[in-house]
Parts: structure tokens; sequence; C-alpha cells
């Protein structure tokens, strides 16, 4: 992820106490949303995987025949 710039000012750059502030309250922002972002994409993941579990039939070998038989 090196090709967004960095959010830290340059060495011979200093921020007012303001700037600053709005700075730290952007980066609290944005560390808020990729965070709640992430929880939303694990839980859509979740919800895939517990679907596609769902919709294929658990089926059992029967040694006897050869046959698989499907579980209800």
């Amino acid at each position: 992820m090196t090709d967004t710039p960095d959010n830290t000012p340059s060495p011979g750059q200093t921020l007012s106490a303001r700037a600053e502030a709005a700075r730290t309250e952007r980066l609290a922002r944005q560390a808020a949303a990729l965070r709640a972002n992430l929880r939303r994409r694990k839980d859509q993941a979740r919800t895939r995987q517990d679907h596609t579990a769902e919709d294929k039939p658990a089926t059992t070998h029967i040694p006897g025949n050869g046959e698989s038989k499907t579980c209800p």
C-alpha cells in the first residue's frame, strides 16, 4: 500500500494545534470507517459461506453398493 501519500507532515513542516487536531480527528474517522468496512466484509463472507453450506446437501457413502445417499 505504498501508492498512497503518507499522512505525516514533511520533516521541516510543523502543523498548528488546530491543524494537528483536525488531522488527528480525520485519522480517527478513517480508522473507524476502515474497521466498520472490514467488519461488514467479514459478515458478508460468513453469510455467503453459510448459504453455500446450506445449498449443498451432505452425502454419505454406502459401502455395500457404492452409491451415495443424500442426507435429509
